[in-house]
């Protein structure tokens, strides 16, 4: 199984800065994943041409299960995280991240329907301050939605802006989490070019076995996004 984690920085990037989402749709459909895990996607901003991107991106990449999350809106339109998948939603949640009244944030929760079993997918977008990130991932890993589907495998994706990578021996040792996405000099996505900061990583709990965890540094993916994406090769293990 193959899932892609995606800040697609509203369909803007290469040093055009230019709105081109054709460019994501062509890095996404190249890693042929199973699970689409994306960051700031847009709907009906002006910059991004009033584009439903969360509908241009299920019609292009054929994938029909979908949760899309609005977290940050403006006076027109607004931006969010996107869930795209192969298999079926059993259950999915939102829970907000706002620390302290800064910028909205939040998390998808889903249980996805794998042939291999049920997984317990988290997604999200965190804050800029490093105090803010532990807050909003001791929240998480608190919270009663979170806890409703915590027995399963577990694993979670997103641009975590973790540039000290100061996450994984906090909140998620507390948890029994493992960082996958380790060293990080191996997992360097931000700025896109060139890479020099591991934003974008996951951490899995449970029977959940990464066979493969790589940055995509293709040419297409360094014009089509500030971030380049993650890709994961990975298996549940069963009970």
């Amino acid at each position: 199984m193959r899932l892609l984690s995606y800040n697609i920085h509203k369909g803007i990037g290469g040093w055009d800065l230019r709105y081109r989402l054709e460019r994501v749709v062509a890095v996404i459909a190249e890693a042929a994943a199973d699970l689409i895990c994306l960051q700031e996607v847009t709907h009906e901003l002006p910059r991004t041409r009033h584009d439903d991107q969360a509908g241009l991106l299920r019609e292009h990449l054929g994938l029909e299960a979908f949760r899309y999350q609005v977290n940050h809106c403006w006076r027109r339109g607004g931006y969010g995280n996107l869930l795209l998948s192969r298999w079926p939603i059993a259950a999915a949640w939102e829970v907000s991240l706002r620390y302290r009244g800064r910028k909205i944030r939040g998390a998808q929760l889903a249980v996805i329907e794998t042939p291999e079993g049920p997984l317990h997918l988290v997604h999200w977008h965190l804050g800029l301050a490093e105090r803010e990130r532990h807050w909003q991932v001791g929240h998480l890993l608190d919270h009663a939605h979170f806890a409703a589907s915590a027995h399963l495998p577990t694993l979670v994706v997103g641009d975590f802006n973790d540039w000290r990578d100061t996450l994984a021996g906090g909140p998620f040792a507390r948890h029994g989490f493992t960082q996958v996405t380790h060293p990080a000099k191996r997992f360097r996505s931000f700025p896109a070019f060139p890479p020099m900061l591991a934003l974008d990583k996951a951490f899995v709990r449970g029977p959940v076995l990464v066979r493969d965890a790589r940055i995509v540094r293709t040419r297409s993916a360094r014009w089509a996004s500030d971030h380049l994406p993650l890709l994961l090769d990975f298996h549940l293990a069963g009970p």
